[in-house]
């Protein structure tokens, strides 16, 4: 089974993410463009059963445009998000794909919120679905 590990800047914290992610996408709201400091973020799901988060964090909440609720682990030293967890998307946990430093992550199938993103922006890709909303992803059955 693959083993991808996602570390915050200094490498206190760190998310080990096991199996392939449901979902790997680039979100351009402008939440997300404050959380990245990027004119978009990128990120990849799981189901939380799949994801150990190791290491000291802090957490952060927010109301999303959704209207729910949004919860950040970054690090308590260096400030990086490592994960994140959203009431839209239950029983999934999101994980930034810089952390992974890896340039071989697999590349977004969805792109969403692009009526905020940035006009020299192009997310490219076979099959890659854009959209205004994100779209709803369920957790895969564990049986």
């Amino acid at each position: 089974m693959q083993k991808r590990i996602a570390t915050c800047r200094c490498g206190q914290l760190r998310a080990i993410c096991e199996g392939e992610p449901v979902r790997i996408s680039v979100c351009h709201c402008l939440e997300c463009q404050k959380r990245s400091g990027g004119p978009f973020a990128a990120q990849a799901r799981w189901p939380e059963a799949q994801v150990a988060i190791l290491g000291r964090a802090k957490v952060w909440e927010r109301v999303a445009d959704s209207g729910r609720r949004a919860s950040y682990r970054f690090c308590s030293d260096c400030g990086s998000t490592v994960a994140y967890f959203n009431e839209g998307w239950p029983g999934l946990v999101a994980v930034p794909i810089g952390a992974f430093a890896d340039p071989s992550f697999p590349a977004p199938k969805f792109s969403v919120y692009e009526q905020r993103k940035h006009s020299w922006v192009a997310v490219l890709g076979d099959g890659v679905e854009h959209s205004s909303t994100p779209s709803v992803v369920r957790v895969p059955d564990a049986s």
